[in-house]
């Protein structure tokens, strides 16, 4: 292994912002540390796909190349956000540590400060992800929402030329930008339950690489590992491959796990929530009684008639 550690990463100004925050935290544990950035151009930049529902489907379009140069030595690890990686690990390949999770709500951004209290019919949302569309259309009926892609800036720059009256974004990618001043208002998760693993970050390693392992070790977050380990459990048995609005967020509070998660119809007209907590070391059976509650509601009917 080389001298530095080249970490592979996506390009856009957010990868970059939360690449850097890894290598601080690393450099932290490990002030003898060299880390070389390796920006690498993935399927999803090119215009593949958009994540509309969750992005855990499988495809891998934001982090595919960025694993190839990992499998293939080019790198000696990779910085991911989660919600973009499936919960199918690739051969070879480990998910080697989970820092310490950013804020994982969606908030509201407009021009004029405006809240939640100011939403209603006709009011111009943009976002591009079916899960927020979903639950803003469910909770404010008559509110025009339609499409917004690209990255935060773009974002951004599309609301300050008057083209919505606001847009709806992740928390964490504001805070970690030092955007965060352009926040309206957090969300509230019994709202709009965020995309599972949002505000995460995910650093891959090689399984046959213990030196990495070892190192990147050292900056595990235990909570965050434990809390977006059951909302990506959840979202398999979902189904990653659905074009389905979904949602789920697990939080713990000391020995115990909160997990909320919603299922609904593109449109907002059907959507299903439901909640559960018991010990952090029993979170497999809040899973399992989470999914059941939605199942009873009728999820199966809203996941036939997606696919």
């Amino acid at each position: 292994m080389t001298d530095v550690l080249r970490v592979g990463t996506r390009g856009s100004p957010l990868a970059l912002a939360q690449t850097a925050e890894v290598v601080a935290r690393l450099h932290a544990a490990h002030p003898e540390i060299a880390v070389e950035t390796v920006p690498i151009r993935t399927h999803g930049d090119d215009g593949l796909r958009e994540d509309r529902g969750t992005a855990l489907d499988g495809k891998r379009a934001f982090t595919k190349r960025i694993e190839d140069a990992l499998l293939d030595g080019r790198i000696d690890f990779a910085v991911h956000s989660l919600k973009d990686l499936p919960t199918d690990h690739v051969p070879g390949l480990a998910v080697a540590a989970l820092p310490r999770r950013s804020d994982p709500r969606d908030v509201l951004v407009s021009n004029e400060g405006h809240g939640s209290a100011d939403l209603g019919p006709g009011v111009r949302v943009g976002t591009s992800s079916l899960r927020r569309r979903a639950q803003l259309l469910a909770r404010w009926p008559g509110l025009a929402v339609s499409e917004l892609h690209g990255n935060v800036g773009t974002r951004l720059r599309r609301l300050d030329a008057r083209e919505y009256d606001a847009v709806v974004v992740a928390a964490a990618g504001l805070h970690r930008l030092q955007l965060q001043d352009r926040i309206a208002e957090p969300l509230d998760p019994d709202v709009v339950t965020p995309a599972p693993g949002q505000g995460a970050l995910a650093v891959e390693a090689r399984t046959e690489d213990p030196r990495v392992i070892k190192l990147l070790a050292g900056i595990d977050d235990p909570a965050c590992r434990r809390a977006t380990e059951a909302e990506r459990d959840l979202s398999a048995r979902v189904g990653g491959g659905c074009n389905v609005p979904f949602g789920a967020l697990a939080e713990l509070h000391g020995r115990r796990i909160l997990l909320r998660a919603m299922v609904a119809s593109p449109d907002g007209a059907r959507l299903l929530r439901a909640r559960a907590e018991g010990l952090a070391d029993d979170w497999r059976l809040v899973v399992n009684a989470v999914w059941k509650d939605l199942r009873a509601g009728g999820a199966d009917d809203i996941l036939a008639e997606a696919t």
